[in-house]
């Protein structure tokens, strides 16, 4: 299945300017070439590389014309997949685009497999499996930040960084070899504990600073999971809508108005926020408000930050506290919401319960405060540290689980060394850390977790 010609859309489904169809493999031009007829009466087989030609596709058994076509031709090894390929871009619709590649399947290209042409980039080794698995952060990114993360990485900025570690290993594994195969070479420096412990503390310094990263890294791809708590009617849906800037939820004076859990992505300084605004956590006897309210303290549990919401109109209640209590030792923002109004809170009484969380005062209805809410947010995760431009990041779980399996690695050969362990059972540890270091890249990997992971693309990809 390697080696044959495969074809997918590679454009969204639905109706649009104009939809893609790709084919990559030996036969990519042959098939093309069959269909296309173009107004200047070339072959396809016949035109220059990284060219693109306007003309008919014709489907040979009824001579039928199926579509008004531009295609555009590139040979290998300079493309994507270091094969053949062949866009052919047509007209967007369902039915236009659909008809392009039955005909193209038609005449001897397979459908592809999700994620089937990043496959054959990776197996042809344009590029390796961690640039890989960023072109489909690289679709997923919801801020530019991200976008910029899974850039870097797509770019192999990573890569050469694992790359260089892993060299760093080998030629000390190279020189341990050499002491125990040639122990009578005098012109080879020996490989002493001293010399082992400084480069395995530099190899596991990287990789520290790499694990650094990822904690953001996590935040970038995936989001930040955040839930806005609080009683009913503080502000809750307000304070949703005031930053997705859009009226998402309903909004009255009627406590108990959300019954439901609300979940919306939004950007806040870079940084993508997965915005859960949930039911107004009370006692309640109305059997809907309290499905709604049990679905709230279960996506409490699994929160990254917490913006626990207060009414400034409103003494504090024994449910104010209870809600404190839930989240303690969790991620909390405190926002004091309605300070319009006149004021009935204890702030006093608030700073004690906040027990040093940030608390940040709104006027959601005035629009006031949540310029501070939002550098509140960056602040608490990013301190401001994202802005480096030469930063490494690490946002994805498998890389983060295999850098996690070569510290320990590191640190057992460390363990080793300073207790005098001789050199070549020390070497154990080291090999492992390679190993481990080379799964991230794929220098090292089972072909079942590749299937697996190329799964995880769309069609066309």
């Amino acid at each position: 299945m390697q080696f044959d010609t495969i074809a997918a859309i590679s454009t969204p489904m639905g109706e649009g300017a104009i939809a893609i169809v790709r084919l990559s493999g030996q036969e990519a031009i042959k098939i093309a070439n069959k269909l296309f007829h173009g107004v200047s009466g070339k072959q396809l087989k016949d035109v220059p590389t990284h060219t693109i030609h306007y003309g008919h596709l014709i489907d040979p058994k009824t001579g039928q014309t199926v579509e008004e076509v531009m295609v555009s031709v590139m040979k290998a090894p300079k493309t994507f997949t270091k094969e053949d390929i062949v866009e052919i871009n047509c007209h967007g619709g369902m039915v236009s685009v659909n008809r392009v590649l039955q005909l193209v399947l038609n005449n001897g290209a397979r459908l592809a497999e999700p994620g089937e042409f990043t496959k054959r980039a990776f197996l042809n080794g344009r590029i390796d499996l961690s640039q890989a698995e960023a072109v489909i952060d690289l679709i997923r990114a919801k801020t530019d930040r991200a976008m910029n993360v899974a850039l870097s990485q797509m770019e192999g900025r990573l890569s050469k960084l694992i790359k260089k570690l892993r060299q760093e290993i080998l030629e000390i594994l190279a020189h341990i070899e050499v002491n125990i195969d040639y122990p009578e070479y005098d012109d080879v420096e020996e490989m002493t504990h001293h010399i082992l412990i400084e480069k395995a503390l530099y190899i596991r310094s990287e990789i520290e600073r790499l694990l650094k990263t990822s904690q953001q890294g996590k935040i970038l791809r995936e989001g930040l999971s955040t839930v806005i708590i609080g009683r009913p009617n503080v502000g809750k849906s307000s304070l949703l809508n005031s930053l997705i800037q859009e009226n998402k939820a309903i909004v009255t004076d009627i406590p108990g108005t959300t019954r439901d859990v609300i979940e919306e992505y939004v950007n806040i300084r870079g940084v993508p926020l997965r915005l859960i605004d949930t039911a107004g956590i009370r006692e309640t006897e109305d059997i809907v408000e309290r499905i709604g309210v049990e679905k709230s303290r279960q996506v409490l549990t699994k929160a990254d930050l917490i913006l626990l919401v207060l009414n400034f109109s409103d003494e504090l209640t024994e449910e104010d506290e209870k809600l404190f209590a839930a989240v303690a030792g969790m991620d909390v923002i405190v926002i004091i919401n309605k300070t319009d109004l006149k004021q009935k809170i204890d702030l006093d009484k608030v700073h004690k319960l906040a027990n040093g969380h940030k608390i940040v005062s709104t006027s959601l209805l005035l629009d006031k405060g949540v310029d501070e809410l939002e550098e509140a947010i960056a602040a608490l995760f990013f301190e401001g540290s994202l802005e480096s431009a030469d930063m490494t990041y690490v946002s994805n779980t498998r890389h983060v689980a295999l850098l996690n399996q070569a510290l320990t690695a590191i640190n057992e050969a460390i363990q080793g060394v300073e207790s005098g362990t001789p050199i070549d059972i020390v070497q154990i540890d080291l090999t492992r850390t390679w190993e481990l270091l080379g799964e991230i890249i794929g220098e090292s990997v089972h072909e079942s977790l590749i299937d697996q992971l190329f799964s995880q693309f769309c069609l066309g990809k």
